[in-house]
């Protein structure tokens, strides 16, 4: 690993700070709903799969195959049109949910049979990020307030593990997260009044 720079004892390696520049670019390109972010989406998870995978963080490099395969569905998904942001009926609201948590309960224990570090937080942000992941793709706005609650327990987890400019980067992701869930419910209700 190459470092970088150090900020305060903290060695930067050009490969976290090249995954946390793309991931960003991506995520805040995420809230505007235009196409383009799901490039840069490709770019920083390819980067933090291997970044995460040097910190036996299993879950999270795996994660970031999913984050590629949904980046390509959504860029065809999408269209040149960018998002058109809807909601989730409350039945999906309650299937998801119910997905999600029986889907972290079942998969922490196999993380921790394998030697993952911190098996359960990483297998809630696997799973919880595979769903909200799904969710922006299929261009509902539930998406955001999900990714809310994953980038705050990514934010300590990563933390935890010691890659600190992550957990900033994570921080960052939480009011990027209330950004696009603003603007994204906005233009639904907006997209429903016109429809009435």
């Amino acid at each position: 690993m190459i470092v970088l720079f150090d900020v305060f004892g903290y060695p930067v390696t050009v490969l976290e700070i090249l995954a946390t520049t793309a991931a960003l670019i991506g995520v805040w390109l995420g809230t505007t709903g235009k196409r383009i972010t799901w490039p840069w989406w490709i770019l920083g998870s390819v980067l933090y799969a291997v970044l995460f995978w040097q910190y036996d963080l299993y879950a999270s490099a795996a994660l970031q195959l999913v984050f590629i395969a949904a980046a390509i569905w959504g860029w065809f998904g999408w269209g040149s049109e960018g998002a058109q942001p809807s909601n989730l009926k409350n039945s999906q609201r309650f299937i998801t949910l119910s997905i999600l948590v029986v889907a972290v309960l079942a998969l922490a224990p196999w993380l921790e049979s394998i030697g993952a570090a911190a098996s359960l937080p990483d297998s809630f942000i696997l799973v919880a990020s595979v769903v909200a992941q799904v969710i922006m793709v299929r261009e509902k706005f539930e998406a955001w307030p999900i990714w809310a609650v994953v980038n705050v327990v990514a934010t300590v987890h990563y933390a935890n593990q010691g890659l600190i400019f992550t957990a900033v980067l994570y921080a960052v992701f939480v009011a990027v997260a209330i950004v696009g869930w603003k603007r994204w419910s906005d233009r639904a209700r907006s997209a429903n009044s016109l429809k009435s």
